[in-house]
C-alpha cells in the first residue's frame, strides 16, 4: 500500500495537531506517495537502522524520536543526523516520526509506562489547553437532526467519555437577501423572520476542518452563519504525562526496587524524600522536569522520569521521591506500542520491531 494510507491512520490515532511547538513530526523524509510493503518500528533512527530496514526490506520506518529535530542547512555527512538521512535518501527509505504526538496521547508513552510498572486509574497529568473550539451555527428545525448527526460523524460533540454531545435552543432569526440571493426561506429583498435552531457543540483542534465541511454540506442555507471559538479549557484527553495508583502501597525501597525490576534498568537517580510509602505515583516517559510541580500539586508520593539535572532534586523540598530512571528506560516500549496499534489496523501487514539498541547511554 502507499505510505501514505498508513500514515493517514497514524495521524488520526496521534494527531499531529497537539505535538508540542518545538517538535518536528510526521514524514520527515521520503515521498508519501511511494509504496511499502513491510514497515519497521524503532525508537530512534540511526545509521544502523537504516541498514536494518535495507536488510530487511523495509521502505518505511516509523519512529518516535525524530532525527531531523532542528534546521538542516546542509547534507554533507558531518555528522550522525546528516549522515543517516543520505543513506535513507539514497536507498528510498521514508521515516517517520511520532514523537510528542504520542506523548499527548492519554493512552501513548507515559500511560504505557504507567500500566508497566502496575498503576491504576490513570489520568492525564498536564492536559493541554487550546486545543478544543466551541463552535455555534443556527438551524432551521427541520434540519437540526441531519446538521447534528453530520457533525457528530465528522467529530463534534466528543467530551471524555461522552460522545455526540450538544446544546441546543430555539429563537426568532432575521434576514435580507439581495437581488442575487437564492434563499431556503423566505423571499429575496423582502426582511424575513424564521424559528431556528441554536446548536452549539465542541469541536477538537485537530477535526475543525472536517466538522465545519460537515456542517456546510448538511445545511439548507446558501450562506451558513456559524461561530468558532477557542476556549482554554483544559483537555482531559489531550496531555502530557500520566497518575495513578498502585494496586498495594509500598515502602520507598521496595517501590525503587520494583522500579527497577519492571524497567529493566541497572540503577536509578533519586531525591531524598519524606514520603516512606510510596502509592500514588506521577510518570512521565523522558524529560519530566517540567512536570515536578504538577506532580506535588495532585498529591503524587512519587515521580519517575528522566534527564534531572542536579538542582531539580532541590525542587520538592523532600515533599515527593523524585526518580530518574533514564531517557530511553521511560520510552523504549513505544514502538511495542505503535506496532500493537499498526497490526489491529492492517492484520495482514508486517509491522517489524528494529532489533538496534540506540540507547547512547551505557553502565558500567
Amino acid at each position: 500500500m502507499k505510505i501514505s494510507a498508513i500514515t493517514q491512520i497514524l495521524e488520526q490515532w496521534a494527531p499531529l495537531a497537539y505535538a508540542e511547538e518545538f517538535d518536528n513530526v510526521g514524514l520527515l523524509v521520503g515521498n508519501k506517495e511511494n509504496y511499502c510493503e513491510n514497515v519497521l518500528l524503532s525508537h530512534d533512527v540511526s545509521e544502523a537502522v537504516v541498514e536494518e530496514a535495507i536488510l530487511k526490506k523495509c521502505p518505511l520506518i516509523i519512529c518516535f524520536h525524530p532525527i531531523i529535530f532542528k534546521g538542516l542547512k546542509s547534507l554533507t555527512g558531518k555528522n550522525y543526523v546528516e549522515k543517516t538521512v543520505i543513506k535513507a535518501i539514497e536507498n528510498k527509505i521514508a521515516i517517520y516520526a511520532l514523537h510528542t504526538a504520542l506523548d499527548n496521547h492519554k493512552e501513548g508513552v507515559s500511560y504505557s509506562l504507567g500500566k508497566t510498572i502496575g498503576l491504576k486509574n490513570q489520568r492525564i497529568l498536564l492536559p493541554q489547553k487550546n486545543t478544543l473550539y466551541q463552535l455555534t451555527t443556527y438551524v432551521p428545525p427541520t434540519h437540526k437532526e441531519k446538521v447534528l448527526e453530520a457533525m457528530h460523524t465528522a467529530g463534534a460533540g466528543a467530551i471524555g467519555h461522552y460522545s455526540q454531545c450538544s446544546f441546543s435552543t430555539t429563537g426568532e432569526g432575521q434576514f435580507l437577501g439581495d437581488a442575487a440571493s437564492n434563499p431556503h426561506l423566505g423571499e429575496q429583498l423582502k426582511l424575513t423572520k424564521v424559528t431556528e435552531v441554536r446548536i452549539q457543540v465542541i469541536v477538537p483542534k485537530h477535526l475543525k476542518t472536517d466538522i465545519i465541511n460537515a456542517l456546510q454540506q448538511s445545511h439548507p442555507y446558501e450562506s451558513v452563519a456559524y461561530e468558532l471559538i477557542a476556549v482554554e479549557n483544559l483537555n482531559p484527553d489531550i496531555g502530557l504525562g500520566s497518575i495513578g495508583e498502585l494496586a498495594k502501597p509500598m515502602q520507598q525501597q521496595d517501590f525503587m526496587k520494583h522500579l527497577k525490576k519492571s524497567l529493566h534498568i541497572p540503577v536509578l537517580r533519586h531525591s531524598h524524600s519524606k514520603k516512606t510509602i510510596i502509592k500514588k505515583v506521577a510518570v512521565l516517559g523522558g524529560s519530566g522536569s517540567f512536570c515536578i510541580d504538577a506532580a506535588i500539586a495532585q498529591g503524587a508520593d512519587a515521580l519517575v522520569t528522566a534527564d534531572l539535572k542536579y538542582h531539580d532534586f532541590y525542587i520538592p523540598e523532600n515533599e515527593l521521591l523524585l526518580i530518574d530512571a533514564g531517557h530511553y528506560e521511560t520510552e523504549h516500549f513505544t514502538k511495542k506500542i505503535i506496532q500493537e496499534f499498526l497490526t489491529k489496523k492492517f492484520p495482514n501487514f508486517a509491522f517489524t520491531l528494529s532489533e538496534v539498541n540506540t540507547n547512547p547511554v551505557k553502565y558500567f
